[in-house]
């Protein structure tokens, strides 16, 4: 390129030099020759390249060619250097041929002729689009941050290295109140005066709680070093209010590692603080099953943490409406003992007053408020100004309780305990609510849901625990075992529900014979297990005699008086056991023997019981066994007519002969069966079993027309009875006369209410009832009226001293007298010499059987008896028995 008034346009050579480094700005610049009207008269091969242009493209065009089709700026520049004759430097935007903007760093120089006048203007220009679009880029970037940071809810302030604020964002004003020309030219290390620090005069609320500048002064610190810092401090805002915020601190440093400013990040974290603090902790204290009062103590200490102006309790509210304190750790003992028991009520103080109206209450200053008035001294005493308290209310709208919040000073709560409360309030709920479920189960799992009394579970426990105490001490134990006497008979006469009034009766009479320290516990039915610890043996035997007179005091239940008694079987620690269950066994085989032998007795467990225990255990699995398998053996003994000696009838004896024991008594199985509940299958069993034998003797004519057979009370519970037997004698197509069923005076004392009912329904089939052991009982005469009997069983003891003792002879005559009276069969038992039976036939007696005729047979014995005793009969001299 040549520029005109250059020394080649004149001819002139130029120097070596000069023209190296024409070459070099020729290359590295874009260069344009204009006139001063703007014409394009030159352009170097640079220039060219930066807009994509030919030579003969531009030259003869105007300026303008280059320019935006709408940018009336575009010979301004030109436009100056011919005003004024100077160079201009600027940057411009121009563009390329394909329409691309192109930004040009561009000096228009001029160029003067000989004569001084301004001949043309060259412009120089270097292609700085890309520095142009970035710089572009990283303003939009800019400008976007700087709408972040002031957009963001987080406070953000840039200090120098002095410590002088020099930038706060909007957040700072929004989250501290403080605005910009409050801040900005501030020192965070002045001593005194300036933003963030409250009056003394106004700092009386006792909160911890620091000034901005205070907080902005301790991370600095750290800044100052180089080094980042971040706290978490509480900090008071322009309006004096408590805010929890994290502090990030970041120093910018020079490349020599020198301060030269500090950005500082404020982000509020109450509402998380609370959460992750309080929440976190209060569920994590739950969930470990930790009580309720330690829950409710970690809620007010955490509380109290957060917000150190506040002293937080909290008070229950009983089942009668009465106030008891469960967590106030700032608060002086003596104030939670004043108000425990205060029931609430309308002007009954914050706590009071809030459970009574089940709304929040808040006193802004004690000293005036009526509704403090009973309880201003009190609150003077131990420095109270003010209170808050809320309600914690059950979802099914009861008052389990108040949150309360007190304050030293006079005031009402701020932003930040209204946030507290609305955490708090939920995780005091919470906690009652568990608890209370945790009672409920507590309950169901060791409590019996009847008396109120520990379970079988809940004793074992407290057992266990009473025993290690015992050992400790090397004191002595005792476990009683008390088992009611009757009170089957009471549960079916009564019915169920007068049972339970009796349990429960019992339980509460129990309980309050003994000490505090014992235990008592209810198993089940009416079973319950008294353990009395340190106890001597003067102790046991007050004891004892203090249960066993509360027990068998009169009681009325339903309108019947009852005198309750019950058998006691004790055991001893360490006598009898080192382990409890061990100890309860043994006191239960005690009482079995008490009750056994002599109900409403006392018995102490002793080696004997042990082994009497496993062989009535071993005996109890051999007669079910004997029963499902059908062992067990029916023996007859005759009845005779004492008038012509013909055989009247026989009675079916059940007989079992266990393979190592040998012949087992019926006293002894008969009563084993009682116990185990196999009574009643042994009864009908029985009754089957005769009636099948008899049905095949009156089918081959053997002389055995009836049978009677024994049934025990238990039998005439079940209402199936009648129909059961109506079943067994169809079966066998036996009448219902040929069967007598013989019950005991103990059935006529039962009180089932369906026992009379059953009996009669068995009368009108026309089975005849036999009442055995007559004589025995003390109510038989009074039940003779009421039932339908038709033969009376006169007991063996009368006829074994009949002939030897006056007054049982004049007994017997006054029993057959009844009997012939009654129309009634009168039949002896346990006849075993001539001198009984003459004396009985000489009293009426027409009935009669025992060894002086025959003892119990089997079938097979029975029928070769028969033949014996008709042969004898049928010989002309017979031979006495």
């Amino acid at each position: 390129m040549v520029v005109p008034g250059s020394p080649s346009a004149t001819g002139t050579t130029p120097a070596p030099g000069r023209e190296a480094l024409l070459a070099a700005l020729d290359r590295s610049l874009g260069m344009l020759t204009l006139t001063p009207d703007g014409i394009i008269v030159d352009v170097n091969d640079k220039l060219l390249g930066m807009f994509g242009y030919a030579r003969a493209d531009l030259i003869g065009k105007p300026h303008a060619v280059l320019c935006e089709p709408d940018d009336a700026t575009c010979g301004d520049a030109l436009a100056q250097v011919v005003t004024t004759h100077r160079s201009h430097t600027g940057q411009v935007r121009r563009h390329c041929r394909d329409g691309k903007p192109v930004w040009l760093e561009a000096t228009y120089n001029p160029v003067f002729d000989d004569t001084g006048k301004l001949a043309f203007v060259i412009k120089l220009a270097v292609d700085v689009t890309a520095r142009v679009e970035r710089q572009a880029a990283d303003d939009a970037r800019l400008h976007l941050l700087s709408l972040g940071v002031d957009e963001t809810d987080n406070a953000v302030l840039i200090t120098d290295a002095h410590g002088c604020v020099r930038y706060i964002n909007a957040g700072f004003t929004r989250m501290l109140g403080y605005a910009a020309s409050e801040v900005i030219g501030q020192s965070v290390h002045a001593p005194s005066g300036g933003f963030g620090e409250t009056p003394v005069g106004e700092r009386t609320d006792g909160s911890s709680a620091i000034d901005v500048k205070q907080a902005l002064a301790d991370c600095l610190v750290a800044a100052s070093d180089g080094r980042s810092c971040h706290s978490e401090v509480l900090v008071r805002t322009a309006q004096h209010q408590p805010l929890w915020a994290s502090v990030v601190t970041n120093p910018i440093l020079d490349t020599n590692g020198k301060l030269l400013n500090a950005v500082v990040l404020f982000t509020d974290i109450t509402q998380s603080k609370i959460q992750e603090v309080l929440q976190h902790k209060a569920l994590a204290a739950m969930v470990r099953d930790a009580p309720l009062a330690e829950v409710l103590t970690l809620i007010c200490r955490e509380l109290e943490q957060i917000a150190p102006e506040v002293l937080a309790s909290v008070v229950r509210v009983d089942a009668e409406g009465r106030l008891r304190p469960q967590a106030g750790p700032s608060l002086p003992a003596p104030y939670h003992q004043i108000i425990d028991g205060i029931a609430i009520g309308p002007n009954v103080g914050t706590c009071g007053t809030a459970a009574f109206q089940a709304r929040p209450v808040i006193v802004t200053d004690i000293a005036n408020d009526p509704r403090w008035a009973n309880f201003r001294s009190m609150a003077a005493e131990f420095g109270l100004a003010a209170s808050w308290s809320m309600p914690i209310i059950a979802n099914d709208g009861r008052v389990l309780g108040v949150l309360a919040f007190y304050y030293r000073t006079v005031r009402g709560p701020d932003a930040l305990h209204e946030r507290l409360v609305d955490v708090c309030v939920h995780l005091c709920k919470l906690a009652f609510e568990r608890d209370e479920s945790r009672t409920r189960i507590r309950q169901l799992a060791f409590s019996d849901s009847l008396t109120g009394l520990p379970n079988r579970s809940m004793l074992g426990v407290l057992a266990a625990q009473a025993i290690a105490s015992a050992d400790e001490l090397n004191t002595r134990m005792a476990v009683i075992f008390i088992d009611l006497d009757r009170f089957k008979q009471i549960n079916d006469s009564l019915g169920h529900q007068a049972g339970d009034v009796l349990l429960r009766t019992i339980a509460q009479r129990l309980r309050r014979s003994l000490r505090g320290a014992d235990i008592v516990a209810r198993l089940s039915g009416d079973e319950f297990v008294a353990v009395l610890t340190e106890c001597d043996p003067e102790r046991l035997d007050i004891a004892v005699e203090r249960m066993r007179s509360a027990l068998t005091a009169p009681c009325q239940v339903d309108g019947v008086t009852l005198v309750p008694s019950g058998s006691f079987g004790i055991s001893l620690y360490p006598n009898h056991g080192r382990a409890f269950d061990l100890l309860l066994q043994r006191a239960d085989m005690a009482m079995y023997q008490a009750k056994m032998t002599s109900p409403g007795s006392v018995r102490f467990y002793n080696e004997d019981m042990n082994i009497h225990a496993q062989e009535r255990l071993e005996l109890e699995t051999a007669m079910r066994d004997a029963l499902r398998r059908e062992k067990l053996q029916l023996f007859y003994q005759p009845q005779i007519n004492l008038l012509d000696e013909s055989v009247y009838g026989a009675e079916a004896l059940t007989r079992w002969t266990h393979p190592l024991h040998g012949e087992v008594s019926p006293s002894r199985f008969i009563a084993l069966a009682e116990e185990c509940g196999l009574i009643g299958e042994l009864g009908m069993w029985t009754l089957r079993e005769s009636c099948r034998q008899l049905a095949d003797w009156r089918r081959r004519g053997v002389g055995i027309l009836n049978v009677s057979v024994n049934l025990s009370p238990t039998n005439f519970h079940d209402h199936d009875l009648p129909r059961m037997i109506a079943e067994t004698l169809a079966d066998h197509g036996l009448p219902p006369s040929c069967l007598a069923i013989e019950i005991t005076e103990s059935v006529l004392m039962d009180h089932n209410p369906s026992t009379l009912r059953i009996i009669d329904e068995v009368h009108g089939m026309g089975v005849r009832l036999s009442l055995d052991d007559f004589g025995t009982g003390y109510s038989s005469l009074s039940y003779l009226r009421r039932l339908p009997v038709s033969e009376l069983k006169l007991d063996r003891s009368f006829v074994h001293d009949i002939t030897r003792d006056e007054t049982v002879r004049a007994l017997t005559n006054a029993i057959i007298s009844i009997g012939r009276n009654l129309h009634l069969t009168v039949v002896a038992e346990g006849v075993e010499d001539e001198a009984q039976r003459d004396l009985l036939v000489a009293q009426g007696y027409r009935v009669a059987q025992g060894y002086l005729f025959s003892p119990a047979l089997s079938a097979g014995d029975l029928e070769h008896w028969l033949e014996q005793w008709s042969a004898r009969q049928r010989a002309p001299n017979p031979v006495p028995s």
